[in-house]
């Protein structure tokens, strides 16, 4: 990314001209170069640069990147906006060839080939996304010569390449399989109306500046297709040897390229664990992801049960339809996507599963806050979108072993979706050797009886017992704990018990409004005639950017030192 950077801002004139770039772990270099160097350090961090273009960060960031596959649509909006307004000035977007296979995408080349207007679309192509990309996209761009009409003009290629300057012609040489494209002009780009130039080889900053005069130029009308081959993380060996493990990094040694991670148990590598076990146990479990096996602990399923795991790429649309297809046919399917990206299928988990009331099973990871990749992806809004839907079960572990037993509880549901919500945190409570115990359906679980009652969903229990001590110590009232487990169905029992010698009810989750603490309120308000308090806490009404965790749970109000000076009072 390096040398394409440099040269697009030493031939182009931002910010007047916009560069849209989709992924915002590759805009490093373009921050430094565009007045952020100084600030480098601080990237991730509280009140720092973020990890991802932002467009209240800088003028130089046109549109902001968080999720994939947007710069092309993007990129023709404001090539639109420019043209209504008799504008004049460039729009160039930046795609990998991973992020290009999602549904996405192909829409907005498809309506850029219809209006036609006049931008540059550059595909960084280095077989490498998150995890290496799959499916027949990635194998067209690799195999652009795999017809037989290459075999016949195998010697005009070659005559050709020694006509080619020295930078193209060696290069393309080396890349042969991309010459039919080039040559023809019959690639799939060229059929949806782009003007192709490609394959160039995207290290050569030279040639770069060349390519982007000439287009600066407007030797070419409409627009144009430039197709660059580059290796992820070139001259820093570390990054070139590790493929996924340098996407978005913590800090680490530069020597080594070792990362400065904690080895602790995670929710995530708890999944991994456990579906090994339900796929031994029930030869129907399969397990799908969308281009992040390993991001959600399905790398060890890979490898143990191939024919059962699918990564179909940057497409979670087609990941949750895929899955409902399974689930008409007897098999069950796990769906292991993070929150934030389960936000892009929600169109499909409501009419291609939940009014059909197909049991597809939701593993949901980096539920609730995320620390340095900051409100982009958080899981914020999950059970705001899930508890809504007809037919769904949904749940949220307080620990690791939860996690497991939920798991294997969902192994149960044949009828209807189920869905699990978890964080991006280590696991406290987990044994991996100890035996499988029971749920039931819509049940939560004691943890401490006495007066004022906290109902806790997920993993924020160990705050609520650290809250809980803190009314006891300093305001010497005890507190009833909960564990709900289930935000649905709410256990209505449970809590019909509870209002029996309780008035006031506390509710917690790491979600927005609209989630758990909707369904309890729900129940009180519409199926209890007994006069009683309910306070909520959940994540306040904004979006927290980037910084540690614990300040993230400060700043929206759930930590645990946040409950009880809001509710010290209230208990009183």
């Amino acid at each position: 990314m390096v040398e394409l950077t440099v040269a697009l801002h030493y031939v182009f004139d931002t910010p007047k001209d916009k560069i849209v770039w989709d992924v915002g772990h590759q805009t490093y270099p373009h921050k430094i170069i565009t007045g952020r160097k100084r600030k480098i350090h601080t990237l991730r961090k509280k009140n720092g640069l973020s990890g991802f273009t932002k467009r209240s960060e800088s003028v130089y960031d046109p549109f902001g990147a968080a999720h994939s596959s947007t710069s092309i649509s993007a990129n023709l909006g404001i090539a639109v906006a420019r043209d209504l307004q008799k504008k004049s000035f460039d729009v160039i977007s930046i795609i990998g060839d991973g992020a290009i296979s999602a549904g996405m995408a192909f829409e907005g080349l498809n309506n850029f080939g219809h209006l036609g207007k006049n931008s540059l679309i550059i595909l960084n192509d280095n077989e490498m996304s998150i995890a290496k990309p799959v499916g027949a996209m990635s194998k067209y761009l690799v195999n652009l010569l795999s017809s037989k009409t290459y075999e016949n003009i195998r010697d005009v290629v070659k005559n050709f390449t020694k006509r080619l300057p020295n930078e193209v012609g060696n290069f393309a040489k080396k890349t042969e399989g991309y010459l039919k494209g080039y040559l023809t002009g019959n690639t799939l780009f060229e059929e949806l109306g782009m003007n192709y130039i490609g394959p160039i080889d995207g290290h050569n900053l030279n040639l770069l500046i060349q390519l982007f005069q000439k287009y600066k130029e407007k030797e070419l009308h409409g627009p144009v297709f430039l197709h660059i081959i580059t290796e992820k993380g070139k001259g820093y060996a570390p990054a070139e040897n590790s493929n996924d493990k340098f996407h978005g990094v913590s800090s680490f040694d530069i020597q080594t390229g070792v990362q400065n991670k904690s080895k602790d148990k995670t929710y995530t590598s708890v999944v991994g664990e456990t579906l090994l076990k339900l796929a031994k146990k029930d030869k129907r479990v399969t397990t799908i992801t969308a281009a992040m096996p390993s991001g959600t602990g399905l790398d060890k399923f890979q490898k143990l049960y191939p024919d059962r795991f699918f990564d179909v790429g940057i497409a979670e649309q087609h990941a949750v339809t895929f899955a409902g297809g399974m689930a008409t046919e007897n098999l069950k399917p796990y769906v292991a996507i993070y929150s934030t990206f389960l936000q892009r299928a929600y169109d499909q988990v409501v009419h291609d599963i939940a009014i059909q009331s197909l049991p597809v099973r939701f593993l949901i990871d980096r539920s609730g806050f995320v620390g340095a990749d900051g409100a982009t992806h958080a899981g914020s809004f999950d059970l705001t979108y899930l508890c809504c839907l007809p037919n769904f079960i949904v749940m949220a572990p307080s620990s690791g072993e939860e996690l497991k037993n939920m798991l294997n509880f969902s192994l149960s549901i044949n009828n209807k979706p189920i869905a699990i919500r978890y964080p991006r945190d280590t696991v406290g409570e987990y044994n991996e050797k100890k035996s499988f115990e029971k749920i039931t359906l819509g049940k939560g679980k004691i943890i401490q009886k006495e007066k004022n009652c906290f109902l806790n969903l997920g993993t924020r229990l160990n705050q609520v017992k650290e809250a809980s001590k803190l009314i006891k110590s300093k305001n010497k009232l005890q507190t009833t704990i909960i564990d709900m487990r289930f935000a649905k169905p709410i256990d209505t029992q449970l809590l019909k018990n509870l209002q029996k010698n309780h008035d006031i009810f506390i509710t917690i989750e790491e979600n927005a409004v609209g989630g758990f603490s909707s369904q309890v309120n729900n129940f009180f308000l519409n199926q209890t005639k007994k006069q009683i308090k309910i306070h909520n806490f959940f994540m306040k009404d904004e979006f927290i950017d980037q910084s540690d965790i614990i300040d993230q749970y400060k700043q929206s109000g759930i930590s645990p030192e946040n409950i009880y000076k809001k509710i010290s009072n209230y208990l009183n």
